[in-house]
C-alpha cells in the first residue's frame, strides 16, 4: 500500500461493551471471535497484515500473507479476525504460540495448524473504491462479491444475521466469545467504538502497573490492575491473583525487569492497612507494557469490587487501549 495513501494508515473501528443486544431494526449480528483483530492490505505485490495495536502481523502468519497474495485482485483492505483452530475448535493460547522470535518454529507451526483470517468487512474495494463511508449494507454486498470471486479455505466470510432472536441464541448456546452489533446504515468509523459486543461474561483487558510478591514468598503473589482514562492517566482498578504456579518464576523475572517504572499515573493502590504485613501491602511499580484479560463479576466507584480471575495475556493488544470505558456498561 502506498505510504502516502490515506487507506495506509486505516486503523480498525471498534466496538463498546453492552449487557444485552440491542433492540429494534437497523442492527446486524456477528459472532464475536477470540482470535487477534486483523486489517490486511495489498497492494500489487506487497502484503502486510496490522494488528489493532498498529504492530505488523504478517511475519507469523506466512500461510494468511501467501493466500492474500495468492488472489487475483491485487489491491484491497479488508478487516477480520486471525484464528488457528485445535482439536476442533479456536485456540488464543495456539494463537499466541505463533508470536515467537523463531521463524523456524513459526514456519513449522503454519504448517501443522495453519491459521485462517475470518473476513467481516472490507474498507478498499479491488477496484480502488474507498467503502469506509459507505453504509454497512453496502461494504457487506462487497465483502460478499469479493469472497465469492477470490476463494481459499484461509479466508473465511464470517456469519451474520439481522435477527436478534438468532444472535441471542448464539449467546445462549455459549460456544462463542460473543456476539457483535453493527448498525446497517453506518460508516466505518476509525477508532471509534461504532459497534455494540455483548460477551458470555464479563472480562475487561487491563494494563498490569504493578505487583505484589506472595506472602513469605520471593514470586509474585497478584497483578495490580489499571485502566487509562480519558486524560491518558492509568487508574488502579483492581487485582487479580489468580496466576498459574508454573507460571509464576518466568513472570516474576519479567515483571522484575520493568520494575521502577511509571507504574499508576492516576488512582494508585493504597498502602499497608493494619491488618497486612509490610511485605503484603507493598507494592512494586512497572513500566505499563503488559495487557491481561481478567473476568470480573461486579464494579463499584469504576474499581472491579472483588478479585478478578486471570482469563490469558494479551500481547496482541496494546496498552493504550485499555480504556475505562470497559467499566462503563451500556
Amino acid at each position: 500500500m502506498n505510504p502516502s495513501s490515506p487507506i495506509a494508515a486505516a486503523m480498525p473501528m471498534e466496538a463498546r461493551s453492552a449487557a444485552a443486544l440491542p433492540e429494534g431494526d437497523g442492527w446486524w449480528f456477528e459472532p464475536k471471535w477470540d482470535g487477534f483483530r486483523c486489517l490486511a492490505f495489498r497492494d500489487g505485490a506487497e502484503v502486510a497484515l496490522k494488528a489493532k495495536s498498529g504492530k505488523p502481523l504478517a511475519r507469523y502468519f506466512p500461510e494468511v500473507t501467501a493466500a492474500l497474495a495468492g488472489l487475483a485482485a491485487d489491491r484491497f483492505v479488508l478487516d477480520g479476525e486471525l484464528l488457528v483452530a485445535r482439536d476442533g475448535a479456536f485456540s488464543f493460547d495456539a494463537l499466541q504460540m505463533r508470536l515467537h522470535p523463531a521463524q523456524s518454529r513459526i514456519l513449522r507451526l503454519a504448517g501443522e495448524t495453519p491459521a485462517v483470517l475470518a473476513l467481516f468487512d472490507i474498507l478498499l474495494t479491488p477496484q480502488g473504491e474507498d467503502l469506509r463511508p459507505a453504509p454497512f449494507v453496502h461494504r457487506r454486498a462487497a465483502l460478499e462479491t469479493f469472497h465469492a470471486g477470490f476463494p481459499s479455505p484461509l479466508l473465511r466470510l464470517t456469519p451474520g444475521t439481522r435477527d436478534r432472536a438468532l444472535a441471542q441464541s448464539w449467546l445462549d448456546q455459549g460456544n462463542l466469545e460473543g456476539v457483535v452489533a453493527k448498525q446497517i446504515d453506518g460508516p466505518y468509523l476509525e477508532g471509534e467504538r461504532a459497534m455494540i459486543k455483548v460477551k458470555r461474561a464479563s472480562t475487561a483487558d487491563c494494563v498490569v502497573g504493578g505487583f505484589r510478591y506472595g506472602s513469605g514468598s520471593p514470586l509474585v503473589g497478584s497483578l495490580l490492575l489499571g485502566l487509562y482514562d480519558d486524560d491518558g492517566r492509568l487508574n488502579h482498578v483492581g487485582f487479580t491473583s489468580t496466576l498459574p504456579a508454573a507460571g509464576k518464576p518466568a513472570l516474576t523475572r519479567r515483571l522484575e525487569a520493568l520494575r521502577g517504572g511509571t507504574g499508576f499515573t492516576g488512582r494508585a493502590p493504597g498502602g499497608p492497612s493494619r491488618w497486612s504485613t509490610e511485605r503484603s501491602g507493598a507494592w512494586e511499580p512497572v513500566r505499563p507494557e503488559i495487557v491481561v484479560e481478567v473476568g470480573f463479576d461486579h464494579v463499584t466507584g469504576e474499581r472491579f469490587r472483588h478479585g478478578t480471575k486471570l482469563v490469558r495475556f494479551r500481547p496482541d493488544k496494546a496498552p493504550e487501549q485499555c480504556r475505562m470505558e470497559q467499566l462503563r456498561r451500556s
